[in-house]
């Protein structure tokens, strides 16, 4: 269980080490880049939620006994956690990534507070995921092993980096200074280990849903590619590098899946 507790702050690592380019970097991240590593970021967190969330939640449930209707928790998984992302997308007020990046590099406090929002919603899902993955791996029922729940840290957390770079180095040249928008990043990143935790707790009362928790932790990830990491990596010229980010990215998640597990 102490492995589970110090895993589960990897992801926070990778939003830490990102904010820390606003200490070696100078102006906002060059669009090329950018695009390239919400591209690489989109593709970790589908290749993740497939061979991570959706694979094992279909094969707990074929091993329960559900036969070809295996599909089920993940489909109505899926769709639920689609749906809470939405509702969350609509109640808490953020900017969108794609919108950030289409404004250009005008940037001021509101729109960096927003932009922080923006991030930390994303997180939310991605703490998730982490904390159903290893749950899943304690309960020994969802044919997870520790190294495969690391495959999907380590991934979250090589996704994380840019993110975190993407809130502390506009908050920077928001007129903030370089330690406070470190902080600002980093801070993004805590709802990840603390949504993994309250996860890993709530999980132990519910292993006959592990399936269906799986697959929302999946279903929440892939909305936030869909709604912002691919309109962020494709919007205006040079989409083709936000592509090719992807593929990277999607490989190297699914690499690391398969090995590891």
């Amino acid at each position: 269980m102490r492995e589970v507790l110090i895993a589960i702050w990897v992801p926070f690592l990778g939003t830490m080490l990102g904010s820390a380019c606003v200490f070696f970097m100078k102006g906002a991240l060059n669009d090329k880049v950018q695009k390239a590593l919400s591209g690489f970021a989109a593709g970790v967190m589908i290749a993740a939620s497939v061979w991570s969330l959706l694979i094992p939640a279909i094969n707990m449930a074929e091993a329960s006994g559900m036969g070809k209707k295996s599909f089920v928790p993940a489909a109505v998984g899926l769709l639920l956690g689609v749906i809470f992302l939405l509702l969350l997308d609509k109640l808490i007020p953020h900017l969108h990534l794609a919108d950030e990046q289409a404004e250009g590099p005008k940037v001021n406090l509101k729109k960096s507070t927003m932009l922080i929002l923006a991030v930390t919603l994303h997180n939310i899902p991605e703490g998730m995921a982490v904390g159903v993955t290893f749950a899943g791996m304690l309960s020994g029922e969802a044919n997870i092993t520790f190294m495969g729940a690391m495959a999907l840290t380590i991934g979250i957390a090589i996704q994380n980096f840019p993110e975190g770079a993407i809130i502390s180095m506009p908050v920077c040249a928001a007129g903030e200074g370089k330690k406070k928008a470190f902080l600002y990043g980093s801070l993004s990143g805590v709802v990840e280990p603390i949504g993994a935790i309250i996860t890993i707790l709530l999980s132990t009362y519910l292993i006959g849903a592990m399936p269906y928790l799986l697959a929302f932790a999946a279903g929440a990830m892939i909305y936030v590619v869909v709604e912002e990491l691919i309109p962020e990596s494709a919007v205006g010229e040079h989409s083709n590098i936000g592509t090719i980010g992807f593929a990277i990215g999607f490989v190297i998640m699914m690499i690391l899946d398969v090995a590891l597990g």
